[in-house]
């Protein structure tokens, strides 16, 4: 969850990978990871192509992103770490 906007965790998790696989770019030719936005990917789950017509995207991709590390159990990734800490 970012705010308003609910998605399952399979697709934040999809989205991590899009994202972290964006990392592998040759480092001068990267977009800085705060502008980064995956909706040119075609491997995107659907259910954020509404997303990509917000003009904040970037930055609720990137905050979806960081719910989706690995360090964190599913229960609170999922709930986007609301009250897990």
């Amino acid at each position: 969850q970012d705010g308003d906007l609910k998605f399952s965790l399979e697709s934040v998790k999809k989205l991590k990978e899009l994202m972290d696989g964006n990392r592998h770019i040759n480092p001068r030719m990267k977009v800085p990871m705060a502008s980064y936005s995956p909706c040119q990917e075609k491997h995107l789950p659907e259910e954020f192509r509404p997303v990509c017509k917000r003009e904040d995207a970037p930055m609720i991709f990137r905050r979806l992103s960081l719910a989706a590390e690995d360090d964190l159990c599913e229960i609170c990734a999922n709930a986007a770490c609301a009250g897990c800490f």
